[in-house]
C-alpha cells in the first residue's frame, strides 16, 4: 500500500498548493486565507470519508471492486491521520501561547 499513501501525499501537497495560491483576500463569498484552506481541507476530509463509506457498502454488495474499496478506505484514513496532526499541532500552538507572559 505505499503506492496508495504515496500518491495521496503528493495529492494532498498538490491541493494544498493550489488552495494556498488562491490568496489571502476574500473575494466573491469564499473563504480566504489560512482560515479557508482548513475549511476546504475539512470539508474534503470529511467527503473522503463518504465515499470510503460508499465504496465499502458496494464492495460487500457485491457491487463494486474490493481493490476501490481499499483504495478508498486508505485515502480516507490518511486524511484522518493529517486532520488528527494538524489538530494536535494547533492545540500545542495555542497551549504554547497561553504560557506566555503578558
Amino acid at each position: 500500500m505505499p503506492v496508495a499513501g504515496a500518491t495521496g501525499a503528493l495529492h494532498a501537497a498538490a491541493a494544498y498548493a493550489a488552495q494556498a495560491g488562491g490568496g489571502v483576500a476574500s473575494q466573491g463569498g469564499e473563504q480566504g486565507g489560512f482560515g479557508g484552506v482548513l475549511t476546504r481541507a475539512m470539508e474534503s476530509a470529511v467527503e473522503l470519508g463518504r465515499s470510503a463509506d460508499a465504496a465499502s457498502t458496494q464492495a460487500l454488495m457485491g457491487q463494486g471492486s474490493v481493490t476501490e474499496a481499499v483504495l478508498a478506505i486508505s485515502r480516507a484514513e490518511l486524511a484522518l491521520q493529517t486532520t488528527v496532526a494538524v489538530r494536535d499541532r494547533v492545540v500545542a500552538a495555542y497551549q504554547e501561547v497561553m504560557r506566555m507572559p503578558i
